[in-house]
């Protein structure tokens, strides 16, 4: 999983970011060009058109739903998402936020950039991160700046042996 969320795991109100961090698209970009990105629908519209050099796996409940992008993959439940990664040595879940929540016992990774802010008017939530399953591996901390209006780091997590599937 790949997410930037607030010290609240707020990730966003009315699919929109709360926040514009251009090293962390950056980040995003390095990290998921070339693999499989899973996504439900509504972080799906909120892209102008799809991201360049990923396969672009979307994830509705709309039996009809259809797109004109050639990247594009729909399929109607987690478990057909990750059916078609299965054989691929790396793939994201990329969001939104009931997506995160389904696929975390699924994950082996969570590459997480925490804005150290909190937002109250948040409507999208990420999920908790249970200490008891995953380990922080890696720690990065960016200040401010005058390109970015908020404090993050980037933190990796990975699942503890004992919790893997």
């Amino acid at each position: 999983m790949i997410a930037a969320a607030a010290e609240d795991n707020a990730l966003g109100k009315d699919n929109d970011l709360l926040w514009h961090l251009p090293d962390d698209f950056k980040r995003f970009k390095r990290l998921t060009s070339g693999h499989p990105i899973i996504m439900g629908r509504k972080t799906f519209e909120t892209f102008p058109k799809p991201l360049p050099n990923r396969e672009h796996i979307i994830i509705t409940r709309d039996k009809d739903y259809r797109t004109d992008f050639n990247d594009c993959k729909i399929v109607h439940s987690l478990e057909e998402a990750l059916h078609l990664v299965r054989e691929l040595p790396l793939s994201y879940i990329i969001g939104g936020g009931e997506i995160y929540k389904i696929a975390e016992p699924f994950s082996n990774k969570i590459e997480l950039t925490r804005v150290h802010a909190a937002f109250d008017d948040a409507d999208t939530h990420f999920p908790e991160i249970d200490l008891n399953t995953w380990v922080l591996t890696e720690e990065e901390y960016h200040p401010k700046d005058e390109k970015h209006s908020y404090a993050f780091s980037y933190l990796t997590y990975v699942k503890k042996e004992s919790e893997k599937n």
